[in-house]
């Protein structure tokens, strides 16, 4: 069997999708391909984000947001969206879920914890279904 491709989408690719990929990358070991992007990407990553991360020991201060392509979706089985809407392309036959949180931008350490062990507790889910 081949290696699941999980795309996170969010707007700026800073926050939300960035901390699902971390967290996919890191628990998933290897058994899934992991890929992030934005409609409108940031300047850069969320350091609150990256804050909130290095708690649990997973480093994102590597990564840069990038622009949601239509091939990175062709190309990927599972596509979840984080509240971009309608800007995300569709393709027939890919899986699709659309994850509602609050987006961690703007926000202090307290408000994006909460949200980065919701992103936590999906993933495992989505990992539990995926391997």
């Amino acid at each position: 069997m081949s290696t699941p491709t999980v795309l996170f989408v969010c707007v700026h690719n800073a926050g939300r999708s960035q901390m699902a990929a971390g967290f996919l990358r890191e628990l998933g070991g290897g058994r899934v391909e992991v890929r992030s992007a934005g409609s409108l990407p940031a300047e850069q990553i969320n350091p609150v984000a990256v804050a909130a991360m290095a708690e649990l020991g997973i480093d994102i201060a590597g990564e840069q947001p990038k622009v949601l392509t239509t091939d990175a979706v062709r190309e990927s089985d599972v596509v979840i969206t984080m509240g971009c809407g309608d800007v995300c392309p569709i393709f027939p036959g890919k899986r699709y879920e659309d994850w509602q949180l609050d987006d961690p931008a703007g926000q202090g350490i307290e408000s994006v914890r909460p949200i980065r062990d919701e992103i936590k507790g999906r993933i495992e889910r989505l990992l539990a279904e995926l391997v």
